[in-house]
């Protein structure tokens, strides 16, 4: 059985591909891959046992090449997730054309499978190397229903709240919204102690990703409170972003936003709401998404070669990174720009 490469940018058989695989999600799409190339450069390609005609599996990734953190392959970057569109003896065979590819040039290969998919077997060289909560909302149920799954205290009050202030709500792709959402970001990374993601990814998504991506957005006396971006494909809506003006938190601003979304997904036909990520740390955020009705459960990545017996940083490599976090809050926002235009381009 021969592996094949191909380029899911140009190859006609990638959108059939996806239209026709249950696992397909917008991160597997020709949209966000496109996204993904442009703002960072990164090469899509993808592997398949499939010697011609229709494509029936497939491993999608992103070549990364730096000079800061190595040459290595990512399925796939800045996404939480990328179900390998492939099983059984297909994905061994791609597996082991991967392992002979990385021992020849590649620092690392990385799958971010949804669902557990064998990944983890002897066999396949693949470690697990890092693991995240992940939430999701079963959509089905009558929206009455949805709504008495919201935390009554947590969430349904502070819609309530927000109905109360008076709250502005918009959603679209506009370059106003763009800006709105930019202005956020900076106070919500900043409030992190991160740099921010490139504008230019943000305007790539919402021009690769058309009607897919929709930018959320409430204001508060004409003042930008709370935002969040939702990628939507097939029966599933995906929330990648969020962020806000701390002023504004007692204004039930962000559940106000999950409220209009969900209602929204539900007039759309939609059938699940993928709320991401969530490092096992962050214990607000994971309990937040419970409240808002989602079910958690593991969400795992594997790497070849594994790094399982990676250890922690020392101390000192520790109190450093802290200064560097501190050091940049006081950074002007050009600045702070900068820092995170320069650093997404490594971190993949």
């Amino acid at each position: 059985m021969t592996v094949y490469p191909l380029d899911p940018l140009t190859d006609a058989r990638w959108p059939r591909l996806l239209s026709e695989h249950p696992d397909a999600s917008v991160f597997h799409t020709r949209e966000w891959l496109e996204a993904i190339r442009r703002t960072y450069g990164y090469e899509p390609v993808a592997f398949t046992t499939s010697a011609g005609g229709e494509l029936s599996n497939a491993l999608v990734f992103c070549r990364i090449s730096s000079w800061l953190t190595g040459r290595r392959l990512v399925s796939l970057p800045f996404s939480d997730h990328c179900q390998p569109l492939a099983a059984g003896a297909d994905l061994q065979q791609i597996l082991k054309y991967l392992n002979e590819q990385r021992a020849e040039h590649l620092k690392y290969i990385e799958i971010r499978p949804v669902e557990e998919c064998g990944l983890g077997e002897a066999d396949t060289e693949f470690v697990k190397s890092s693991t995240t909560s992940f939430q999701r909302i079963d959509l089905r149920p009558e929206l009455k229903a949805l709504y008495s799954g919201l935390h009554e205290s947590c969430i349904r009050r502070k819609i309530k709240k927000a109905e109360k202030e008076k709250l502005v709500y918009e959603s679209g792709r506009s370059a106003e919204l763009l800006q709105k959402f930019r202005h956020l970001l900076f106070l919500t990374r900043r409030r992190h102690k991160l740099p921010p993601q490139p504008a230019a990814w943000f305007q790539n998504i919402a021009e690769c990703l058309g009607d897919m991506a929709t930018i959320h957005m409430v204001s508060k006396d004409g003042q930008p409170a709370a935002s969040i971006v939702t990628l939507m494909y097939k029966k599933t809506l995906v929330y990648k972003y969020g962020c806000s003006d701390g002023q504004f938190n007692n204004a039930g601003g962000t559940p106000f936003l999950f409220w209009q979304a969900i209602q929204q997904a539900k007039a759309a036909g939609i059938e699940q709401f993928d709320l991401g990520r969530s490092d096992f740390e962050d214990e607000g955020l994971i309990t937040f998404k419970q409240h808002l009705g989602a079910v958690s459960s593991e969400l795992a990545y594997y790497r070849n070669p594994g790094v399982e017996g990676r250890k922690g940083s020392s101390k000192p490599v520790q109190l450093a990174r802290s200064w560097a976090r501190e050091a940049l809050v006081r950074l002007p926002d050009s600045v702070l720009g900068g820092v995170g235009q320069v650093l997404y381009r490594h971190v993949g």
